[in-house]
């Protein structure tokens, strides 16, 4: 009776896959909470087409990777896990990178060198050794789902922000009228340390205002 008590309780205490899913995009968001991957985040979020080609590459290899690490969680050594995580990471890296070249070569003229710096991403890596590498596949799915999703609002934010006010167009549609004057900062490195700080103000005003409401 008491063994049926605690598996219950157990059960209870466990996050639900919707809860792991979720945990991403506010708990947890990996930009505007643990404030990971900021190299990306600053360099290519100058305009939301970058930002959200960026994103969704960098959540690819980060589903990816999780699967493939919760698959083989089992049977990689202790001593080499780091090692075989990066060498599963860059596989998937290079995958996209050869994927955004044949989908457009202006759009991977514009990523650069961030493309293969996904390999270093401390948010992939990080969700490897400490959730995937410990989980089931369904769980690890819904853990990069969750972190992939959240990454790519966080970059669209900062994109969408940074090109309407710097170039006063979203996706290259011109938003503003003629004589807008636009923020030439907002579009410079600068720009994305202004626009992040504001994220933030305002992400972390609404995360207190629902604790205490």
């Amino acid at each position: 009776m008491s063994a049926r008590i605690t598996n219950n309780i157990d059960k209870k205490a466990e996050p639900s896959s919707t809860d792991e899913f979720i945990k991403g995009l506010w708990r947890e968001n990996p930009v505007f909470v643990q404030v990971l991957g900021m190299c990306p985040v600053l360099a290519v979020s100058n305009t939301a087409q970058n930002a959200l080609a960026m994103g969704l590459a960098t959540a690819f290899v980060l589903l990816m990777s999780n699967i493939l690490v919760a698959s083989l969680r089992n049977f990689i050594p202790k001593q080499v896990r780091i090692a075989s995580f990066i060498l599963i990471i860059a596989t998937f890296v290079t995958i996209v990178d050869y994927a955004i070249q044949a989908i457009s070569v202006d759009l991977h003229k514009n990523l650069g060198a961030f493309i293969s710096l996904i390999v270093v991403n401390c948010l992939i890596l990080s969700r490897a050794e400490a959730f995937a590498s410990k989980n089931t596949i369904g769980k690890s799915i819904m853990d990069a789902l969750g972190m992939g999703v959240g990454f790519v609002l966080a970059l669209f934010c900062l994109g969408a922000v940074r090109e309407l006010l710097g170039n006063g167009s979203l996706f290259d549609v011109a938003i503003f009228p003629e004589s807008f004057q636009e923020w030439i900062i907002m579009i410079l490195p600068a720009g994305g340390f202004f626009t992040l700080a504001l994220w933030l103000i305002v992400f972390n005003y609404f995360k207190v205002k629902k604790a205490k409401g």
